[in-house]
């Protein structure tokens, strides 16, 4: 048995989720021979600290972050706090030899995102970020049919992540809707849709965008409470929204398809439509996070056309990942479980030595099209997406 002390390093919603995902590892990977060991947590808040711990069973709490990486009996670093301090705890995790799991986008900006991937480079240490939409069984399958050569030669990709959270104007104003703090949904949305074209279709090579804040005043909150989830309940002082709620951009792949990539935040309707569309000469694939156990494919028919449509495939057994929760088709998974799935990648990476996928390298080449497409938009054309090592 591998055991492998863990440090994390936030405690809001998302710390929350990660180290419960860590004390599930044991059962859902059990032949693994994994053991993960929580030994501390980080929150600049004390008592959501010392709850986490208690909660979770971390060996000690603290609200010092620094205190987590110094800890010797920490190997691997969990980075859940906001954007702002991605980079800078990546840097010191990285020069300490700590192996580090990072919450999208790495950094406040794609410049940052690439310097923590340089830094990790250097260091030599294993990385995961939290692309956990990649995880679910039927994207993984889909990734298998597509590489089997099922659609034949894809045409067209078309990715989307439209969700409500910031629909309601009254929702507080959280470090997401401060640009110091970093990007709005180019850095928590897009990112997702990005790293899932990447996966599935390859690399973008050129791209148009545009963008807009549609809501640019919100409520202050307290500081400490309140999470972009919340509203608020009186006549709270108003704040500029800095960044924007709305991206889209046309793109060029390098295997010559075309594409549409689309976010949104503020928008009515869509609750977490994390999805895509992708086409080919032989046929067509269609998957949505909102229905995350099922998946549209269409294999053309061309000698009965009767049957040339969709047919839903449901998560079951025979797709990636599925068995480890249960044996039962149709039987459905959700959103902690695929960041079990990401949290046993990342240790088992870390006690093999073999890198894992999406590492930060991943991140650095979503970064570079983060950063085409800002030049986008302030060129109105269209613009190349750089090598993550070009200059």
């Amino acid at each position: 048995m591998t055991s492998i002390g863990i440090g994390v390093i936030g405690m809001g919603w998302m710390g929350q989720t990660h180290s419960r995902s860590y004390t599930l590892i044991k059962d859902r990977f059990f032949d693994a021979e994994i053991e993960p060991r929580l030994v501390i947590c980080a929150d600049n808040v004390a008592s959501r600290a010392e709850q986490a711990a208690e909660r979770f069973g971390f060996e000690c709490a603290t609200t010092d972050w620094r205190e987590v990486i110094a800890h010797p009996d920490v190997q691997a670093v969990n980075v859940t706090g906001p954007n702002g301090m991605h980079l800078e705890v990546n840097r010191a995790a990285a020069r300490a030899g700590k192996h580090i799991l990072c919450e999208k986008p790495v950094g406040r900006f794609p410049e940052e995102t690439i310097e923590s991937y340089q830094a990790a480079r250097e260091a030599g240490v294993m990385t995961l970020v939290g692309y956990n939409y990649r995880w679910a069984p039927l994207v993984q399958y889909a990734q298998q049919l597509i590489q089997a050569g099922e659609l034949g030669t894809i045409t067209h990709y078309h990715g989307r992540f439209l969700n409500g959270y910031a629909s309601n104007p009254h929702g507080f104003l959280s470090w997401r809707f401060l640009g110091e703090q970093g990007l709005g949904t180019l850095g928590d949305l897009m990112s997702h849709a990005i790293d899932m074209a990447l996966m599935l279709n390859g690399p973008v090579t050129q791209l148009v965008s545009n963008r807009e804040t549609f809501i640019r005043q919100r409520p202050i909150p307290t500081p400490g409470t309140g999470s972009h989830y919340d509203t608020a309940t009186g006549d709270e002082e108003q704040g500029a929204v800095t960044n924007e709620d709305y991206v889209s951009a046309l793109v060029h792949f390098e295997n010559g398809s075309h594409g549409i990539l689309e976010s949104c935040r503020v928008i009515n309707g869509s609750k977490c439509d994390m999805s895509f569309e992708i086409h080919g000469t032989k046929g067509a694939l269609k998957w949505n996070f909102e229905t995350m156990n099922e998946m549209l494919f269409q294999r053309r028919r061309d000698d009965n056309p009767a049957e040339d449509g969709y047919t839903i495939l449901r998560t079951g057994p025979a797709h990636p990942y599925h068995q480890r929760f249960n044996p039962g088709w149709a039987v459905s998974l959700g959103y902690d479980d695929l960041k079990v799935i990401e949290a046993f990648r990342f240790l088992e990476s870390v006690a093999t030595g073999v890198p894992a996928e999406p590492g930060f390298e991943a991140a650095a080449k979503v970064a570079r099209i983060q950063q085409a497409i800002m030049r986008s938009w302030d060129s109105g054309r269209w613009e190349r997406v750089q090598g993550i090592d070009d200059a």
